[in-house]
């Protein structure tokens, strides 16, 4: 079994070669693995048991339990995902902007991969075949380190990958997995600033925490998703509660769900009994903020009264917080203050306030009108994503091909120099 400097290693050399790939060998590699991820999906689903089964045992959470299991119609997703990369425009290469000096020298800011890239991820399969495909397309070397309770699908999807490699003739160094789920391991990995040039941590608070202090490679991330749907005093109605059941209730585990429900004081008893009644309807919990309890409590809606900790916390569960805001301004605040800085929406007909709350929430994504469940690279049109970010530098949002290269300066001469004495003519 590999080491994991060995890995890191094979990985590095190997980012070279793929960063001068032409796009049409990647692309077969990826068409290849798309194929492969259908002919082998009864071998696939038989690993994604086995992995259920052990974790059902071992107590772990619905939510988590949900992420980590598959069926047909998700691997049949992840292979869609993998085509679109595929179709996508190479990124490698393209021109940023150019310049010609007074002195004629041609500048220009060129496209190019990071590198190495490790991606430490918990309990979704389909992370590991989504960074594969969006990592191979960005001319980047993959190292991947899932979590144990996905180990045997996770080593179904990696062994998909690296036959796809093999039979596009690509180096089988380009993406690795680490065959270990010893936390160990993930500790030497992220000393390994000579070989990997950025870790990606996708899971829970506790692990991206926990990456972020031990890792001397800079680290792209996101905490935690704490969203809120923010209901104006010029909300629609209707459009109120069918966005914000879908922001809580579509898929309640994931980071882009909603978390909080804030509403406008000046319609909190017109907009609030049919939303909260309708989400108390579909199994949501709700905790309100004393103002919110007493209009629930007057319209006959079961609530508990929200502690100030519930308003940042990330539920991945049916739980929502619920409090009142007096202006758009202060929605704002309260986004800012309580948020995660990962999607948040304003219900409103009214433009002007749709605006100033898109301007004032520090966020990666603001909506208006539309569920914060659209925060993905694949709804994004960027065939998959490799994480989201609420850094501020380099990436911010949905990570696609263009967020996994750097760039550098090609500069063209014809004999310039600075004026040396012994350049002189």
């Amino acid at each position: 079994m590999a080491t994991v400097l060995e890995i890191a290693k094979g990985a590095r050399a190997a980012s070279l070669e793929l960063a001068a790939a032409p796009a049409e060998l990647k692309n077969a590699a990826l068409m290849r693995l798309a194929e492969l991820l259908f002919e082998n999906a009864p071998e696939i689903l038989k690993a994604n048991a086995r992995d259920l089964e052990k974790a059902e045992q071992s107590g772990l959470s619905k939510p988590m339990l949900e992420r980590l299991s598959l069926d047909e119609r998700k691997i049949a997703a992840m292979a869609d995902g993998v085509r679109q990369v595929a179709s996508l425009p190479d990124p490698v290469g393209e021109v940023i902007e150019s310049s010609v000096r007074p002195n004629g020298l041609k500048i220009e800011k060129v496209r190019t991969p990071i590198g190495v890239i490790g991606i430490i991820y918990e309990s979704r399969p389909n992370v590991t075949v989504d960074c594969a495909a969006l990592c191979l397309k960005s001319g980047n070397a993959a190292i991947l380190r899932g979590g144990s309770e996905a180990f045997e699908t996770n080593s179904a999807l990696a062994g998909l990958v690296g036959r796809a490699l093999a039979d596009s003739g690509l180096n089988a160094d380009c993406v690795r997995m680490v065959p270990t789920s010893d936390r160990a391991a993930l500790g030497e990995l992220l000393k390994l600033d000579k070989y990997v040039h950025c870790i990606i941590p996708r899971g829970g608070e506790g692990l991206i925490r926990y990456v972020v202090q031990n890792s001397s490679i800079p680290v792209i991330k996101h905490y935690k998703g704490v969203c809120t749907v923010f209901l104006d005093e010029f909300a629609d109605p209707g459009l109120a509660r069918i966005l914000t059941v879908d922001a809580k209730c579509q898929r309640p585990s994931v980071c882009n769900a909603a978390e909080n429900l804030l509403v406008h004081t000046a319609a909190a008893r017109r907009l609030l009994p049919p939303v909260a009644g309708r989400l108390a309807e579909l199994g949501v919990e709700l905790r309100a903020s004393r103002e919110a309890k007493e209009i629930l409590d007057g319209a006959g809606i079961p609530c508990k009264e929200a502690a100030e900790e519930d308003f940042s916390t990330e539920y991945i569960d049916m739980i929502i917080s619920i409090a009142l805001a007096d202006s758009v301004e202060g929605a704002a605040n309260f986004v800012n203050k309580y948020g995660s800085g990962h999607s948040d929406l304003i219900v409103t007909e009214n433009a002007q306030n749709a605006e100033k709350f898109m301007n004032l929430v520090d966020s990666a994504t603001v909506y208006w009108n539309a569920s914060t469940r659209f925060t993905d690279g694949y709804e994004f049109g960027l065939g998959a994503e490799i994480g989201i970010s609420t850094d501020k530098l380099h990436a911010r949002g949905p990570m696609g091909l263009r967020e996994l290269c750097s760039y550098k300066y090609k500069v063209r001469g014809s004999g310039q120099t600075r004026g040396a004495p012994d350049s002189a003519k």
